[in-house]
Formats: C-alpha cells, sequence, structure tokens
C-alpha cells in the first residue's frame, strides 16, 4: 500500500573491545513501516520564525540582526509556495494530512511580536543559539538531548533536493517560489 514503504537500512557499528576498535556491518535490512495515523504534525515554519537555517547565522554574520529579520520575513512570505506545496504532495502521496502548529495564526503572531533577539542569540554557537524558544522549552521539559541538534534539512542533507532541481528548473538556482510561477505562467503564453 501507498502507507507501507520499504527501507534498506546500512548501518555500520564499531565498538571498543578490549582498547581495540571492531567494526560490524549490517546491511540490506529490510521491513514495512505501517501507521494508521492519518494526520501527521510538522515543524515547518520554526526554523523560518527563529533563525533556525545556517543560513540565517551566514546573513547575520555579514550584516547584523536588521538583515536577519527582513531575511526571516521574506522567508515567512515565501514558505507557502517554496515549501507547503512540495510537502503537501509528498504526504499526500502516502494519504496523510498534515497540520503545521507554527504556522497557526496565534503562534506566528505572538512569534512577529517578540523581539528577534529573544528567538536567536547569534553569538551563542549552532545548536545553541538559534531556535531559543523551542531549546529552552525542551530543556525544561526535559528533551535535553535533542535540545542542541544543529539543524539538518533532509531534503539538503541527503542532496535529493539538488537532483530534484536540477531535473525540474535546469539548475539548483532557479528552482525559487518565483521560479515555479514564473515557468506556469510563459507556459501557458507559448
Amino acid at each position: 500500500t501507498g502507507a507501507a514503504r520499504k527501507i534498506r537500512l546500512r548501518s555500520e557499528v564499531t565498538q571498543e573491545r578490549s582498547g581495540a576498535m571492531s567494526s560490524e556491518s549490517y546491511t540490506a535490512i529490510s521491513f514495512d513501516i505501517r501507521s494508521r495515523a492519518k494526520i501527521l504534525l510538522s515543524g515547518v515554519g520554526a526554523d523560518e520564525q527563529m533563525a533556525g537555517y545556517g543560513r540565517h547565522r551566514s546573513t547575520f554574520e555579514r550584516s547584523g540582526y536588521p538583515a536577519l529579520q527582513s531575511e526571516l520575513r521574506m522567508e515567512i512570505k515565501r514558505l507557502w509556495t517554496r515549501n507547503l506545496g512540495r510537502d503537501d504532495r509528498c504526504l499526500s502521496d502516502h494519504g496523510k494530512e498534515t497540520r503545521f502548529p507554527f504556522l497557526d495564526e496565534d503562534v506566528v503572531t505572538f512569534l512577529e511580536k517578540i523581539p528577534l533577539e529573544l528567538k536567536c542569540d547569534m553569538s551563542l554557537p549552532a545548536g545553541e543559539g538559534d531556535k531559543l524558544i523551542l531549546r529552552r522549552v525542551a530543556r525544561m521539559i526535559g528533551v535535553n538531548e535533542c535540545s542542541s541538534l544543529v539543524k539538518r534539512a533532509i531534503q539538503f542533507g541527503s542532496r535529493i533536493a539538488r537532483v530534484s532541481d536540477k531535473s525540474r528548473f535546469g539548475s539548483q538556482r532557479q528552482a525559487t517560489g518565483q521560479a515555479k510561477h514564473r515557468t506556469l505562467i510563459s507556459s501557458g503564453n507559448d
């Protein structure tokens, strides 16, 4: 079924035995993952509102908090065409619906009113200074282990976005929300 997908796992486990390192490899383990859940919660919007991406740190280092604030506003505006359509198509293909708590109108309004310096502290290292509110809440409720992990978006970390963008748009640079709209408009006038 669409909800059940075969997954291949490959991992290498390294263990220390009496001072010597050895490794064991496990390859090609296949199993089905099935979920009866029809509705999933998504964290989309948290990074865009609380400076969670590495590019936000780069913007801050180049031009400071005012430039970072402008970039975050721009990202929230384009989120609807850049990420949500892709995510909805992917999840719908698997028979799932998604809820976006960080894009709830009240949450967005609340986060807009908070000064940027309370949402992120770029003087702290990655994994600490970004998404300050979420990291602090995670520690308060005892989720310490993941509260300092550095953001790694699966579509970029796995390089799937680069492959997809190149095949659909000719290059990664052209794969923006605007490029998508220009393509749709120009294809109707050809």
